[in-house]
């Protein structure tokens, strides 16, 4: 039976993948030859977001779908790009064409598939030269719940009851396949679990500390990123939240300051650089404002970068950890890697590199 499609593209982050995306992709196999699920928020370290890396959430899609499915479906990962959105359209335009070719596909039909859910969505109207399909939400499942259960304290209790959860005014109803769960049940065991539930009890602390406010708090911070010789000084932070990461030095803006002294204020507790304040104000190239609304898992916060280019030398400043900095080093530009930073940091980064490099 011809399908209308020779190809649909699912992006997401599946971050747990429940019963909802195996329906949206089965629904692919339905209009279409082949089915290539993008799984984004590829590269990210373990956080109560993104909680599982690429390898365990395609190894938790594969789990549900039989072998004559995965005949016919492909998996690619594209990372986050926070204040790019045209890099991102990028990487998602070149791994649908490399999969074309490897399905030896020729100016294929593709079309776009998924639920129109809320704004994060938006994803879904960027892509004007394939079709596009939208899919109803099942039972309105979403995956934020779950793993607001899955790494709380009763954990336990939710991976038990996964096979008959009463979902809105639905009948008890399975959220995840029998695969994802015996994943999950195998998760809960290890130590990157334990790290999630202890950032996830940081974060609930945090709330619980606005839970009387009439409005929901927005916070101001202050970042550095301070440049010299090829490298970048970061510091390794000492606690909850991404203790750890390595991170951008910065912090939190007294109300009887300005942000710009908040800056070098923060710089200096955090990495006591040897450099005169006069020398680190006067070396200011670019600054800019970073308002992702998912960027801090503290809620909504706002961060503003200054980026500060000493002169090139053949000896770094000396730099030491305090405060919040468990260390303070400088790192070659090559070696900084998503992985290893704290919220988004290395967006932030190649932010201000990209556009030194436009100049």
């Amino acid at each position: 039976m011809t399908k209308d499609y020779e190809l649909a593209v699912f992006i997401g982050r599946m971050q747990i993948p429940h019963v909802g995306h195996i329906s949206v992709v089965r629904k692919a196999l339905e209009i279409a030859d082949h089915a290539l699920i993008i799984i984004g928020s590829a590269n990210t370290p373990r956080s109560h977001r993104n909680p599982f890396t690429v390898i365990e959430r395609v190894k938790m899609l594969e789990s549900s779908f039989t072998a004559e499915e995965l005949a016919r479906i492909r998996f690619a990962a594209v990372e986050d790009v926070a204040y790019n959105d045209t890099a991102w359209i990028e990487s998602i335009q070149r791994v649908v064409a490399e999969t074309a070719t490897k399905l030896n596909l020729v100016n294929p039909d593709i079309t776009l598939i998924g639920h129109s859910k809320d704004a994060s969505s938006y994803y879904l109207k960027l892509f004007p030269q394939w079709a596009s399909t939208n899919v109803e939400n099942v039972t309105g499942l979403s995956s934020t719940p779950m793993r607001q259960a899955y790494f709380s304290n009763i954990g336990h209790l939710w991976l038990a009851d996964c096979d008959g959860h009463n979902v809105g005014d639905n009948a008890a109803q399975k959220l995840v396949t029998s695969g994802v769960k015996e994943f999950l049940e195998k998760f809960i065991k290890t130590e990157g679990y334990k790290y999630i539930v202890n950032e996830y009890e940081h974060i609930t602390e945090y709330y619980r500390q606005w839970i009387n406010s009439p409005y929901p708090p927005t916070f101001v911070t202050a970042d550095a990123l301070v440049e010299i010789s090829g490298h970048i000084l970061l510091v390794k932070r000492r606690a909850a939240p991404g203790k750890g990461l390595l991170a951008l030095p910065g912090g939190f803006v007294n109300n009887n300051e300005l942000i710009r002294d908040a800056v070098f204020r923060e710089l200096r507790e955090e990495t006591g650089i040897k450099v005169p304040e006069a020398v680190l104000r006067g070396s200011v190239v670019n600054k800019d404002v970073f308002d992702d609304p998912n960027r801090s898992s503290r809620g909504r916060t706002i961060t503003h970068c200054y980026h500060v280019k000493l002169a090139n030398d053949v000896k770094l400043p000396r730099v030491k950890g305090g405060d919040d900095a468990e260390t303070a080093s400088w790192y070659p530009i090559h070696k900084i890697r998503r992985d290893q930073m704290f919220e988004d940091h290395y967006d932030i980064i190649q932010y201000f590199l990209g556009k030194a490099k436009t100049k």
